[in-house]
């Protein structure tokens, strides 16, 4: 069972959450309807224990504090509108370098990136984030070749994706790499999306 936190923090993107959130619950689904074990536990977590504020007002509930957290094999960093507030909040970074820490394989959806890069985890590596944000991220001397063309980059240790429903294709690639092709492929037709590793033209 791979186990796979995903951060809620104030503004947070909602469907930066609720897409891998989705898609990791339905690959489970498709092998329980096969009398196979769940492949994956998900769960989200915070660094405080209140109800945190998506974009738009939308409340969200943490299952669980970020001290509460032991051992995860993936972390799951959405991004935000207003990412440069989230990165100044050191309680949120915080609660990203304990959960990477403990953690296989960190993630992140969306602007996402700029979180993972703050808490030193794209140096030297390639890695994307929305179009929109390429430029930005691209002048942090630690990140390594940031790519525009994809909606996903797995790195190893770090998977980065592309704006907020490219969050759904990572999460499918995610299925794909602890799982195998057919289940991810079975999970894209199941919640009928149409999964490509390029990113759409302008």
């Amino acid at each position: 069972m791979t186990t796979v936190a995903i951060l809620l923090f104030d503004d947070v993107d909602l469907m930066d959450v609720a897409g891998p959130y989705e898609v990791l619950l339905t690959a489970s689904r498709l092998l329980e309807r096969q009398h196979r074990p769940a492949a994956f536990s998900v769960f989200t977590v915070a660094a405080g224990d209140a109800p945190v504020t998506a974009f738009g007002g939308l409340r969200l509930l943490p299952d669980r504090h970020v001290a509460e957290v032991e051992d995860v094999d993936v972390l799951v960093v959405p991004g935000a509108i207003a990412i440069d507030r989230v990165e100044a909040d050191a309680s949120v970074m915080g609660a990203i370098s304990d959960l990477a820490a403990r953690a296989g394989l960190a993630t992140s959806v969306c602007t996402g990136a700029f979180l993972l890069e703050r808490a030193g985890l794209l140096e030297g590596r390639e890695a994307t984030t929305h179009w929109e944000d390429v430029p930005g991220l691209s002048e942090r001397a630690a990140v390594g070749r940031i790519r525009d063309d994809v909606r996903w980059v797995d790195a190893g240790e770090v998977v980065t994706s592309g704006g907020i429903s490219s969050g759904v294709a990572m999460a499918l690639h995610l299925v794909e790499r602890f799982v195998d092709r057919e289940l991810a492929e079975a999970t894209a037709r199941q919640i009928d999306y149409v999964w490509t590793e390029s990113r759409p033209g302008p």
